[in-house]
C-alpha cells in the first residue's frame, strides 16, 4: 500500500492538463446538436406529426400508436445520421443512479436481410426486469416483470461512450402490477398537481393565464482528485469517502481557494464537459472553485422542472465519463473529506404562467404584489406544515455526515425570507394591509461613480437556512450533492400544491359568505402567517442558541435518516400523498423500506470498509514500525549507551501505539459482532436503527486511534494516501 501512495504521488506530479478542443467557439454554434428537439422533430417529422406531437407535449395527452410510429421513424432517421448504432430506454430507478439496455437498430427480416429497424412500439415501451431492481418487496424474484414508457415531455438525446453512440429515450418504470418503481414517474403527478393547483389560484387574479410551469435550476457541487490518488483509497472506491485521515495542518482556514483560478487541469476538465453538456442542451452557464480545498460548482439556467432534473442526471455521468479522459476522479459524495465543507444540491424552485409572469417575483402593481405574496406566503405555510416531510426527502446516509455541520444547513427545517419582506409579514399580520403597493425599486449606492447603482434585492442571503427566498425563487439548500432531486421536488411539488388548493378553497368559502376577494384572500394570508410564523427564522443556523429556539417553537430537529424516513409513511404524508395521487399506500411503504435498506447497505459497506483497512493495511503497518522502534532501543542499550531523553520518548511512543492497536483491535470486532446481531433483525426500521445508533458507534473510536497512529508511524510507511496530498494535488 506504502509503495501504491507515492506510486500515485508520482504520476499526480507528471500529468499536465488534457488538450480539450472545442467543436466552436461559439456555444450556440453546437447547444442541442445530440438532443432530438424541435428542430431535429421539425426536420424529421411531416407537419401534422409534428404539430400532433408538440400538441400532446404541451397538453400531456396521450400519444397514440400512428403518432409513436411516426416520431420512431423520425428519431431513427435522425440518431442513425449522428452514427447512434444502438438505443436505449432511459429511465431512474430507485438506485439514485440511471438505468439503461441497449438495444441495436439493427434487425434481419424474414429473407435475411440486414436492416435498420425501429417501430412505434419499440419507442413506446420496453420491459426490463422489476425484481433486480429496489422494489421494496413490489416485486419478488420470481416476479420480473416491469415496463419502461416514453416520456414525450423530456426529449430522447444521443450519449457517446468509448466512440459508440446510443440513442437514449427518458422514460418512467413501473412494475407489472403498475406501481411506480422510479423517480420521475412521482414527479410527473406532482408537477401536474402543482400546475393544476397554481393555475387555479392564478384565476383570481388574471383570467388570462392557461398554463403554469415549475422551474428548476439545480447548483451541482462536487470535489476532484486524481484518479490515481482515489485508485490508491479503497474506502473512496468502495464508500465515496475517506473513513480515515488525518486533517491536513492548512485545510480551508484562509479562505483561498472560494472564488480562486480554477487550476489548470480541473479547467481543462471543465471546458470538455461543459462542451458536451452543452451538445446534449444542458445549459450549463457557470463555474467557479467552491470553498474546501478541490470542491468546485457548476451552474445551468432554469428549466422546467422535469427537464432540470433529467439533464442533471445526465450531468453526473457526463461529469464522470470526461473526468475519466482527463485522469480526474469526480467525487459527488456530500462529504469525502472530514474537516472540509462537504458539497450540496441547492435547488432553485420557482413557478411561472404562460403569461410570463414569474409568480415569485414581486411585481410594480397592487395586484401584481397580492399575487406574488400568495404564492410566496402559501409555500411558506406548506413548509410550516409539511416541515417533517421535507426533512424526509433530503433523507440519506450520505447526506447526514454534511447536515448541520456547519458549513450546510442544519437538519432544523425553516424559511428565510429576508428583511424587507419580515417586515411585510410583520405588517399584514398587525394591521391586514399590504405595504407593497408602490412597486418601487430601491437601490443601494456605494459611493463611487464610475459604478452604477446596484438594484437591491429584498432579500439577503443566509447559507445557514435550508429553505430560503432569494428574490424571485425559493432556494432547497439541503439536497445532497448525490441525490436524484426528484425526490425533494417532488415532495416539495405536493405539499405546496396542497395548500394552494386549501388556499383557493378558504378564499372562494369566503367570497360565498359575502367578502370582497381581495379581503378574502388578506384574510387567509394573514392567518397563513401568523400559523407558519415559527418556521421563519432570520439568524444563524448553525448556531446553539437556534437549536435551541427551534426547540421552543416546536420544530422539529430529526438528525439521523432512519428517523427522518419515518415521516414518509406517517398519517399526514399517507394522506396527502393518496388523496392527489402521487403515491398509493402500497408504494409509500415500499419506498420507506427501500429508502431503509439504502441506508443499511451504505453503513455496513462503511463498517467494512473500516473493519478491512484497520485490520490489514493500519495495524500491521504500526505494528512493523513500532518492532524498527524496540529493535532500535535494544541496539542503543547493547552497545552499553545508557537510556537519555530520545529513549523515554520512543519507550513512550511503542507504548501509544499499543494503546491505540489495542483500542482498534477491539472496537473492530466489536463492531463486526454488532453487525452480526444486527443483520439478524427482521424489522428493517429496526435494523436501521441498531446501524445508526450501534454499529456506527464504533466509527470513530476507530477513525480516532487510526488517525493518531497516522501521526506517529513513519510517513515512508504509512500505506493511506494522507488528506494533504488529496486536497492539494491539482
Amino acid at each position: 500500500m506504502a509503495i501504491l501512495r507515492f506510486k500515485a504521488l508520482e504520476l499526480v506530479n507528471q500529468r499536465p492538463p488534457v488538450e480539450v478542443n472545442l467543436p466552436s467557439g461559439k456555444i450556440s454554434d453546437y447547444f442541442g446538436i445530440n438532443v432530438f428537439g424541435q428542430e431535429a422533430m421539425r426536420s424529421t417529422l411531416s407537419g401534422d406529426y409534428f404539430k400532433r406531437l408538440q400538441f400532446a407535449i404541451k397538453t400531456g395527452t396521450k400519444v397514440d400508436r400512428h403518432l409513436a410510429d411516426a416520431v420512431a421513424a423520425a428519431m431513427k432517421t435522425w440518431a442513425l445520421n449522428k452514427g447512434a448504432t444502438h438505443y436505449t430506454h432511459w429511465f431512474q430507478p430507485l438506485t439514485g443512479e440511471t438505468a439503461e439496455k441497449h438495444d441495436s437498430f439493427f434487425d434481419l427480416t424474414s429473407d435475411g436481410r440486414a436492416i435498420e429497424a425501429f417501430k412505434g412500439s419499440a419507442l413506446v415501451q420496453q420491459e426490463p426486469d422489476a425484481s433486480s431492481f429496489p422494489n421494496g418487496g413490489i416485486r419478488n424474484t420470481f416476479e420480473a416483470r416491469g415496463y419502461t414508457a416514453w416520456d414525450p415531455t423530456s426529449p430522447a438525446f444521443i450519449i457517446e461512450n468509448a466512440g459508440a453512440k446510443t440513442l437514449c429515450i427518458p422514460t418512467i418504470f413501473v412494475s407489472y402490477t403498475g406501481e411506480a418503481l422510479d423517480y420521475k414517474a412521482p414527479l410527473l403527478k406532482s408537477l401536474d398537481l402543482v400546475e393544476r393547483a397554481a393555475l387555479d389560484v392564478c384565476q383570481l387574479f388574471d383570467k388570462d393565464v392557461a398554463k403554469v410551469t415549475t422551474t428548476l435550476g439545480i447548483e451541482q457541487e462536487y470535489f476532484m482528485v486524481d484518479r490515481a490518488l482515489f485508485d490508491a483509497r479503497p474506502d473512496l472506491v468502495m464508500a465515496g469517502r475517506t473513513v480515515f485521515g488525518h486533517a491536513p495542518a492548512k485545510g480551508q482556514q484562509l479562505e483561498d481557494h472560494y472564488f480562486g483560478a480554477i487550476p489548470s487541469r480541473v479547467h481543462a476538465f471543465m471546458v470538455e464537459f461543459e462542451a458536451e453538456s452543452h451538445k446534449l442542451g444542458i445549459p450549463l452557464r457557470t463555474r467557479h472553485n467552491e470553498v474546501a480545498p478541490n470542491q468546485f460548482e457548476c451552474a445551468p439556467t432554469f428549466e422546467e422542472a422535469n427537464l432540470a432534473v433529467d439533464h442533471n442526471q445526465i450531468l453526473m455521468d457526463v461529469m464522470d465519463r470526461v473526468a475519466e479522459k482527463h485522469n480526474l476522479k469526480v467525487l459527488l459524495h456530500e462529504k469525502p473529506f472530514a474537516g472540509v465543507n462537504g458539497s450540496g444540491k441547492h435547488n432553485n424552485w420557482a413557478l411561472s404562467t404562460d403569461t410570463g409572469v414569474n409568480l415569485l417575483a414581486p411585481g410594480r402593481k397592487p395586484k401584481e404584489n397580492l399575487q406574488f405574496l400568495t404564492f410566496f406566503i402559501t409555500t411558506i405555510k406548506a413548509v410550516h406544515r409539511y416541515a417533517d416531510l421535507l426533512r424526509a426527502s433530503i433523507a440519506s446516509a450520505s447526506n447526514d455526515h454534511r447536515l448541520g455541520a456547519n458549513e450546510a444547513p442544519p437538519a432544523i427545517m425553516s424559511v428565510f425570507v429576508g428583511k424587507k419582506l419580515s417586515e411585510v409579514l410583520d405588517e399584514l399580520e398587525r394591521t391586514a394591509k399590504v405595504p407593497l403597493d408602490k412597486g418601487d425599486n430601491m437601490y443601494l449606492k456605494l459611493g463611487i461613480d464610475k459604478i452604477p447603482e446596484i438594484l437591491l434585492d429584498n432579500t439577503d442571503r443566509n447559507r445557514t437556512s435550508p429553505f430560503a427566498f432569494t428574490g424571485n425563487k425559493f432556494e432547497f439548500r439541503a439536497v445532497g450533492s448525490s441525490a436524484n432531486c426528484s425526490n425533494a421536488m417532488t415532495i416539495l411539488n405536493a405539499i405546496v400544491a396542497d395548500q394552494l388548493l386549501e388556499f383557493r378553497d378558504s378564499v372562494e368559502a369566503a367570497i360565498a359568505k359575502g367578502k370582497k376577494k381581495e379581503v378574502a384572500i388578506i384574510d387567509v394570508l394573514r392567518d397563513y402567517v401568523i400559523t407558519s410564523k415559527d418556521i421563519r427564522f432570520e439568524g444563524n443556523g448553525y448556531s446553539k442558541e437556534w437549536e435551541e429556539e427551534a426547540e421552543r417553537r416546536g420544530l422539529s430537529n430529526i438528525r439521523t435518516t432512519p428517523v427522518a424516513l419515518d415521516k414518509l409513511i406517517d398519517e399526514q404524508a399517507e394522506k396527502l400523498f393518496t388523496k392527489h395521487n402521487i403515491f398509493n399506500t402500497r408504494e409509500l411503504h415500499a419506498r420507506h423500506e427501500i429508502l431503509l435498506e439504502d441506508y443499511i447497505k451504505r453503513v455496513q459497506i462503511e463498517a467494512r470498509v473500516i473493519g478491512d483497512l484497520a485490520n490489514n493495511h493500519v495495524i500491521p503497518t504500526a505494528v512493523a514500525y513500532q518492532t524498527k522502534l524496540v529493535q532500535n532501543i535494544k541496539g542503543l542499550r547493547d552497545i552499553g549507551l545508557e537510556d537519555d531523553e530520545y529513549t523515554k520518548t520512543t519507550l513512550e511512543t511503542i507504548k501509544n501505539i499499543s494503546r491505540h492497536l489495542t483500542v482498534i483491535k477491539t472496537n473492530v470486532e466489536a463492531m463486526i459482532e454488532q453487525r452480526k446481531i444486527a443483520n439478524k433483525v427482521e424489522d428493517t426500521r429496526e435494523r436501521a436503527i441498531m446501524y445508526d445508533a450501534q454499529v456506527k458507534s464504533y466509527f470513530d473510536t476507530i477513525r480516532y486511534s487510526v488517525d493518531k497512529l497516522e501521526l506517529i508511524v513513519d510517513d515512508e510507511q504509512w500505506p493511506l494516501v494522507k488528506y494533504r496530498e488529496m486536497l492539494f494535488s491539482h
